[in-house]
């Protein structure tokens, strides 16, 4: 993967400019283990017109507090900063959704403004980090030609000349003065519209997105043919245009698809997808397609939140195990994984009977596949973690079981903790300080009796280009 991706950057500079590299990172992975990779991939020998790092999948992440974006983004800040990412070479930081669409329409702006100083755009990312999603939601916006998705597949199954690589492609569309004008316009135009102002199919979608995340963005389209009669199903890609191009028709059956014409693609610059950068130490690399699918999160993720005493053990599937082992007074042990993973509580006299028992089998569920799957799986390992506490309300690290997930650990002020946790032989175990999310403990229901448990608590869900009904 890191030959391809560095084959394709030291390609021979188009339009007198190096490439803008859009790198996309999955926040919840901080520290991302590729990020400080980006120098040796790119070498003394490649004119980069700079990096836009793309921090993705916002909307899966709980607000603990007002400004958490604001956190979140100085957080991916300084993990440039350590990876020697600062002043011209890092063009700017965004935090969006390619699922969800939460501030998509703000980063294809940003995009558009940087055409002038760069070339052609190369999406880069360690795989998993929603790279692909983010390239097929830019395919279907106003950053891309709006012809092109109707023949965009027949336009990136060939080679790219000169290469054995096979990179998805697209061209981005110029954004002329007149262009850039009327998206502000359709821009400021759905600003001002409330959720009830709404086609029904708008709603619905919507809604199925407010499901899956807790920020919610709405991807549109400028330069497109609207179809006259009033009917909603229809694929507006499909009817789609640019302004020197004339309107598309849908294919007949069996019928060859239309291809770019030279004029149109001569001068133009195109937004190449390449494949995902493999993790190292990662637990993803350990498991089964149907294994990742639990572990990854494809919804909003509701924080689980555990009160233990010293001697109590915390398992996260059979993927992660936290021990708490000395300490004056219980701690609160909030759960920021995938929905679908099971947290289990026992005491620390039972734990490895529990993970005898109970690994590969439905009660801990990943991995799967009983005795013999865990023949094949390796074995936990320890790491012993110091902590000091800062507050019943701020959680003073996270526990970061690989991939996995991780764990927030709230103590009182000055309460001194020792955990032991593991991870999978081979895994990354990483404590991060200061926390992802510090408050996350707070969002969380009432005490279930006799049970070291809390109720579950899922925030309201935040469209950002939507007016509030009845405000002004």
């Amino acid at each position: 993967h890191r030959r391809v991706v560095s084959a394709a950057l030291r390609r021979p500079p188009r339009h007198g400019r190096g490439p803008l590299l859009l790198y996309v990172l999955d926040v919840m992975e901080l520290p991302d283990p590729v990020l400080p990779q980006l120098p040796a991939l790119l070498g003394p020998d490649v004119p980069a017109a700079g990096v836009l790092v793309v921090g993705n999948k916002v909307d899966l992440l709980p607000a603990d507090c007002r400004g958490h974006l604001g956190r979140l983004r100085q957080r991916v800040a300084a993990a440039c900063a350590r990876a020697g990412l600062r002043g011209a070479a890092l063009v700017d930081i965004r935090l969006v959704s390619a699922k969800t669409g939460y501030g998509m329409e703000g980063l294809v702006s940003r995009l558009q403004r940087s055409w002038k100083c760069a070339g052609d755009v190369y999406l880069l990312g360690a795989t998993n980090s929603g790279k692909s999603t983010l390239f097929n939601t830019l395919l279907r916006s106003d950053y891309c030609k709006s012809r092109a998705p109707d023949i965009i597949d027949r336009a990136t199954v060939s080679p790219w000349p000169g290469t054995t690589l096979n990179l998805l492609k697209f061209p981005i569309i110029n954004p002329t003065c007149d262009r850039i004008f009327r998206r502000q316009e359709r821009l400021k135009e759905e600003a001002t519209k409330t959720e009830d102002e709404l086609s029904s199919e708008e709603k619905k979608y919507l809604n199925q997105l407010k499901k899956q995340g807790y920020l919610v963005g709405r991807v549109g389209r400028t330069f497109q043919q609207r179809k006259r009669s009033s009917e909603i199903d229809f694929d507006p890609d499909m009817l789609s245009y640019s302004m020197d191009e004339d309107p598309g028709h849908p294919p007949k059956k069996h019928e060859e698809r239309e291809e770019f014409t030279h004029n149109e693609v001569k001068d133009a610059r195109w937004c190449f997808d390449t494949p995902g950068i493999v993790k190292e130490d990662c637990v993803l690399n350990l498991l089964t397609e149907k294994e990742v699918k639990l572990v990854l999160p494809s919804h909003a993720i509701v924080p689980r939140t555990f009160i233990l005493k010293p001697g109590m053990v915390l398992f996260l599937a059979a993927l992660g195990r936290i021990d708490y082992l000395e300490g004056e007074k219980p701690a609160w042990f909030s759960v920021l994984a995938s929905n679908l993973l099971p947290v289990h509580v026992t005491t620390l006299s039972n734990a490895d009977a529990v993970y005898e028992k109970h690994s590969a089998q439905e009660f801990l569920k990943v991995p799967m596949g009983g005795e013999e799957r865990m023949k094949e799986f390796p074995p936990l390992v320890p790491q012993d973690i110091t902590l000091k506490g800062i507050g019943t309300t701020e959680a003073v690290a996270d526990i970061k079981l690989s991939s996995a997930g991780w764990v927030a650990v709230t103590a009182d002020a000055e309460e001194e903790l020792l955990l032991r946790a593991y991870t999978p032989k081979g895994t990354a175990l990483v404590v991060r300080e200061p926390p992802l999310l510090p408050y996350i403990s707070t969002i969380r229901g009432a005490r279930i009796p006799g049970t070291p448990a809390y109720r579950t608590k899922k925030p309201p869900s935040f469209v950002e280009n939507l007016r509030t009904a009845g405000s002004r």
